[in-house]
């Protein structure tokens, strides 16, 4: 019963979130080379760490909220099941463990992992109740996992691929609290004050604004990896088409008042997987066969 406890409470869910730390490698079609391959594993793993380790905090630090959301009652900690002292033990070692570990590839993954954490704590503690600010910070960490997993495998990154995960990350993030805002009614000054400060105008604005730039990043991205690589075939351009296609899927899904757990959605939203999946095989053509 503890044992599944803490397992829910280190929600392995959420970890498909630092997948992220494979995209720079992998883009630079260096992730089939085992030395790259270990590096990159082990960042996975000391982020999954870390990012399990603010989940423990963050709850610690919002109990009395969460024991007033209808469905965050039922967390761990929230529900009595961990005790805050063992929540609070547990979360330490985990962070620091994963901090430890991120070091191992190299230091500056072990710097990007660092920073990740102060700025997650920092969120938990405060800036989740800044509106706005809350949003960048979010989206900061996935930035960061990106970073974190380029670092490792020690491949550069360009500005495009590093403004295409930014307004990505500010994408999903506001999407996130666009449906948080729909579906929260009465609660939404318990369980997030940030909320009250939005409104769903401004956040479809956001996400307008992020939309346009994920996807005009992603473009030239793509034409100007195509031009570096020096490949005659048009896959790194045609990835352009099912990138397009995801990110419209997923704004329908806001639109119908889903969203507000951005990982269940990818893994329940058939359509959604699909052109992940064209996605992945048109942008690995243009790596690994273009």
């Amino acid at each position: 019963m503890i044992i599944g406890g803490h397992l829910r409470e280190a929600r392995p869910k959420q970890w498909v979130k630092n997948v992220l730390v494979f995209a720079a490698p992998g883009a630079a079609g260096v992730l089939n080379e085992w030395p790259t391959a270990w590096r990159s594993l082990v960042v996975f793993l000391a982020m999954c760490m870390v990012a399990s380790g603010t989940y423990y905090w963050n709850d610690v630090l919002d109990v009395e909220a969460d024991r007033a959301h209808p469905r965050k009652r039922s967390r761990p900690i929230a529900s009595g099941a961990i005790s805050l002292r063992a929540a609070r033990v547990v979360g330490t070692l985990l962070l620091f463990s994963g901090v430890a570990l991120a070091f191992v590839p190299d230091w500056r993954s072990g710097l990007a992992v660092i920073v990740y954490v102060l700025l997650t704590v920092a969120y938990s503690a405060r800036l989740k109740h800044e509106a706005v600010l809350d949003l960048m910070v979010v989206a900061a960490g996935f930035v960061l996992r990106a970073i974190a997993g380029a670092e490792a495998a020690g491949v550069d990154m360009s500005t495009w691929f590093l403004l295409c995960a930014s307004f990505g990350a500010l994408f999903i993030v506001t999407g996130k609290r666009y449906a948080e805002l729909r579906e929260g009614g009465e609660t939404v000054e318990v369980t997030r004050v940030a909320l009250t400060e939005y409104s769903p105008g401004y956040l479809r604005i956001v996400l307008s604004v992020s939309l346009a730039a994920t996807l005009v990043a992603y473009c030239i991205w793509a034409f100007a990896t195509k031009e570096i690589s020096g490949s005659t075939w048009p896959f790194y351009e045609l990835s352009i088409v099912p990138m397009l296609g995801a990110l419209l899927r997923y704004l329908l899904v806001l639109e119908q008042g889903q969203g507000a757990a951005p990982e269940d959605v990818f893994v329940a939203d058939r359509l959604l997987q699909g052109l992940g999946m064209v996605w992945l095989i048109v942008f690995g053509l243009g790596v690994y066969v273009g």
